[in-house]
């Protein structure tokens, strides 16, 4: 049975760029308004985030935000971001703090999903092993190597493994050479498979349209992860839900609501 009570979507920041950062090859000159989430899993053996967004100060402060969002450097620009969307700000609306966070599960290390550790230093950061090799290493620009080199909890993992009862890690390399996605058994409603970055939009599920960056252009790779997270959900008949689509985010449930 599953040990999962609770699912809160939180909206952390949003970005505005160009589509082809989503649809690879797809979208050039049009540009989206992109949420930036974190979920927090409540289970009954404790609480768990799935990524954690960006790190607010190098947005907000001039000096930190010229360097790690050079335009030279980082063509995307930086996203936007206030303090009530920052992680302490919905913890202290949830009426939790951040030590009340047991684990925090990073789909991947890119600067808007393991940007915010800073602010949930202390716990348990469960990350896959090829990814944060290919972190250290800035395999790409999405990396930003101040974000995850403070002294964490790593849990480094190879592969696909049960969480906790009801929470599972999938596999679904391609955007990054690591990339996971998690499968949510609700004790209410049916499974919700969190994508990721695996597929951003809705239109990279229907369309089986890779991410724009892929892991040294391993464009078939990110495609085949889109398609067994498909395979996926039709077995467990669960739903899928894309992490970047504005659409998408409007029609979920939004604080105090949550998923059960």
């Amino acid at each position: 049975m599953t040990q999962v009570r609770k699912l809160w979507p939180l909206l952390t920041a949003t970005h505005r760029y160009e589509k082809t950062l989503s649809t690879r090859n797809l979208g050039a000159g049009t540009f989206i308004e992109a949420p930036i989430l974190a979920y927090l899993i409540e289970t009954a053996n404790g609480r768990i985030l799935y990524d954690v967004g960006c790190d607010y100060a190098k947005i907000a402060d001039p000096v930190k935000r010229a360097q790690w969002y050079d335009p030279a450097t980082f063509s995307f620009g930086a996203p936007q971001m206030n303090e009530d969307q920052r992680l302490p700000a919905w913890f202290s609306r949830l009426g939790i703090a951040a030590t009340d966070i047991d684990a925090v599960f990073l789909g991947h290390l890119h600067f808007d999903h393991a940007g915010g550790l800073c602010d949930v230093a202390g716990c348990e950061i469960h990350v896959q092993h090829d990814e944060l090799v290919s972190a250290r290493a800035r395999e790409d620009v999405g990396y930003f190597p101040d974000d995850f080199s403070a002294d964490y909890r790593w849990k480094v993992m190879q592969g696909e493994y049960e969480v906790v009862s009801g929470v599972s890690a999938i596999s679904s390399p391609g955007h990054t050479a690591g990339h996971m996605s998690l499968l949510i058994e609700m004790p209410k409603g049916p499974p919700i498979i969190l994508c990721g970055d695996s597929a951003d939009l809705t239109e990279n599920l229907d369309k089986e349209i890779a991410p724009g960056l892929c892991w040294r252009e391993q464009e078939t790779m990110a495609v085949d992860s889109i398609r067994k997270l498909k395979r996926l959900a039709e077995t467990e008949q669960a739903q899928l839900w894309p992490n970047h689509d504005m659409a998408f985010w409007r029609g979920l449930r939004h604080f105090p609501q949550f998923h059960e």
